[in-house]
């Protein structure tokens, strides 16, 4: 019954994750070029995606403290509806041509992605430890085919309406966010216990000091972080490269893919070869994408590239969130979860700021070698970690 009831939560949450990766993919691929047509200023074009990453990173400990307190399933049933209200904002920001609104918009629906970034960990609630690198990629798997809805969805709705173009695509968003409020009702994930409740865990400043805890978030950061530099500009990068917008919805679509359609094997993998050097092949396929990035401008490159990148985040966040949940116990689960969370998408939303300004004023090559230090830092991260295993080993 157990068995049953773990495979039932992964296929549920697996479609809430779908749901969300489309919403996300359909934001990714539109969202500047709408900005460009309501903004005269180019440098500002990836501001919503900014808030959107800035709404993620503001909510993501309230999200985690708020499911602590009424249950996973109502937790995620909240996200979806302020999603919800998200999308109608970015409506309103696209009928009246108002950019703020628009940007205000892309920054709820960013809350909800808060509450969607917790479906991975959802998954390993109720699930042996054998079997949590398998739920939280499997779960990540749903979002194969919000990788081709979003982008697809975005280009029915762009002259859906003939008085305002991309107005039929936000109206998609606010659909396919509410379904996810109504899927996850069926979701079977009990609540702590009062016991775990009271049991306050250890402090936060311990439980982050553990080289565990380091390496997993320096890792899924760096890994996010580069991710969405790129993603985020390049909407902009292949329309500067006068690339049709079919062109950028087929790279955006690829890319997605890419990160997450590994997900039927990546849990394998960590269970077979262990999360560090899953996270070490990660960072190297991402630095790979760099390369590719920086070799041409025709549409195989930007293709190639972003493939690529997907498929290094795959590697890096699945096994960055499989070792995290390696360091907490049940009652410490929502804090440790909601910091490593606003640590990732507050440095994502940097990121995501200077993604459009890097483009403007320096081009698509300087947003791509920024990137280098930092996959530097992630496998100096994951050496660093083997050695301190060790050290504790003998000690």
């Amino acid at each position: 019954m157990a068995a049953f009831r773990e495979r039932r939560n992964v296929f549920i949450l697996a479609v809430c994750q779908m749901l969300s990766g489309s919403g996300r993919t359909l934001i990714a691929a539109s969202s500047p070029l709408v900005a460009l047509g309501i903004t005269p200023d180019q440098a500002l074009a990836t501001l919503p995606i900014t808030f959107l990453v800035l709404g993620t990173a503001f909510t993501t400990f309230p999200a985690s403290m708020l499911m602590r307190r009424i249950g996973r399933r109502w937790g995620f049933v909240v996200g979806g509806l302020v999603g919800a209200l998200g999308g109608v904002f970015a409506v309103g920001g696209v009928l009246l041509a108002n950019f703020w609104l628009f940007a205000g918009g892309n920054g709820l629906f960013g809350a909800f992605l808060a509450f969607a970034q917790l479906y991975r960990f959802a998954a390993t609630d109720v699930a042996p430890d054998d079997f949590k690198p398998k739920a939280i990629s499997l779960v990540l798997v749903g979002g194969v085919a919000g990788a081709f809805v979003g982008p697809e969805l975005a280009k029915a709705g762009i002259d859906l309406f003939a008085s305002s173009r991309f107005l039929g695509s936000y109206l998609f968003l606010i659909v396919v966010t509410l379904l996810s409020s109504l899927v996850v009702l069926a979701v079977d994930i009990p609540k702590l216990t009062p016991t775990e409740k009271r049991d306050p865990g250890r402090p936060m400043a311990e439980i982050m000091r553990q080289p565990a805890f380091i390496t997993a978030v320096v890792v899924a950061t760096i890994a996010q972080a580069d991710m969405n530099l790129l993603m985020t500009a390049t909407p902009l990068a292949m329309r500067h490269a006068n690339h049709l917008f079919a062109d950028i919805a087929l790279v955006i679509e690829w890319h997605s893919f890419a990160m997450f359609a590994p997900g039927f094997i990546t849990g394998t993998l960590i269970k077979r070869f262990g999360n560090l050097p899953i996270m070490f092949i990660g960072q190297i396929v991402q630095l790979v994408a760099v390369g590719t990035a920086l070799s041409g401008q025709g549409v195989e490159f930007f293709w190639l590239s972003l493939f690529l990148l997907g498929l290094g985040w795959n590697f890096s966040f699945v096994s960055a969130s499989t070792l995290l949940t390696s360091v907490h116990t049940p009652s410490e689960r929502a804090k440790v979860r909601g910091v490593n969370n606003f640590i990732i998408f507050g440095i994502v939303a940097f990121g995501s700021l200077m993604s459009g300004a890097l483009h403007h004023f320096l081009g698509w090559q300087w947003v791509n070698l920024v990137t280098l230090p930092l996959i530097f830092i992630a496998v100096v991260t994951v050496i660093w970690f083997v050695y301190a295993g060790r050290s504790e080993k003998s000690n």
